[in-house]
């Protein structure tokens, strides 16, 4: 249970440590931003097809392929529904402004927070799969698991910080919000601990939810927003290298 304990502790910690970075490049300039924002698109677009989906199939067994594309297309549309109501949840983050006078502040806001809330949503069946190892005894896949989560948690933890802070959103609160998306892992591993059987039940589809969650983001928010300062190229170049470094980090840790 200590060690357990610990992982946990270690995985949401990840993030944490992610978010103290961010506040060192809390005044990037735009190129910077979108290819470190690019970069982290390749390792989530990664993540959700080498750690989530693929891994959904396996473990659906013989219905693997239906509930993998069940769970994608859900995890996506959560997302969808969550973007219609997100206008409404800078009020959450502390800022208020005049939707009238500044109705791009606003905008930018709510797909920040919409940013948060999928990784939120993503780390949730991440930490179900670390706790899981440990509840069957499997030690050393659980670590494993928890290593490849908590490597890829310190860029997330990094790339929302700078565009909170630009949102207008306090220190306070930045650091705030940045660690409850750790702490949600954190309950995620506990919980994969303690309830095994019903984890392993709902795994493949929850794996499947949160890499579609982490494709619609990808792909309607992140790549959108790194091509729209000049820095195509070297965007598309950092999300290839996001890409491929999680692809290494797997092929090691597998």
């Amino acid at each position: 249970m200590e060690m357990v304990l610990l992982t946990a502790l270690g995985v949401g910690g990840a993030t944490v440590i992610g978010a103290v970075l961010g506040f060192v490049f809390k005044k990037a300039t735009h190129k910077f931003s979108d290819i470190v924002l690019a970069f982290a698109a390749g390792v989530m677009l990664s993540a959700a097809v080498i750690g989530l989906i693929l891994p959904s199939m396996e473990y659906g067994g013989e219905y693997g392929i239906v509930v993998t594309v069940a769970g994608v297309f859900c995890g996506a549309l959560c997302v969808n529904l969550i973007d219609k109501i997100v206008p409404h949840l800078h009020k959450i983050a502390g800022v208020s402004s005049d939707e009238e006078k500044h109705p791009r502040q606003n905008e930018r806001l709510s797909k920040i927070l919409l940013f948060v809330i999928a990784i939120a949503i993503h780390n949730i069946p991440e930490g179900i799969a670390a706790g899981v190892g440990f509840g069957t005894d499997n030690v050393g896949e659980a670590l494993t698991i928890a290593f490849g989560i908590a490597l890829q948690n310190i860029p997330e933890g990094m790339v929302i910080i700078g565009p909170m802070l630009a949102a207008g959103i306090s220190r306070g609160r930045t650091f705030f919000i940045a660690s409850m998306t750790g702490v949600v892992e954190i309950l995620g591993t506990l919980l994969g601990y303690f309830a095994v059987s019903v984890s392993n039940t709902i795994l493949p589809f929850a794996l499947a939810f949160a890499g579609g969650t982490m494709l619609y983001v990808v792909s309607d928010e992140m790549i959108p927003e790194t091509h729209a300062h000049g820095s195509e190229r070297g965007a598309t170049y950092s999300l290839i290298f996001g890409f491929l470094l999680m692809l290494v980090f797997d092929v090691l840790l597998g």
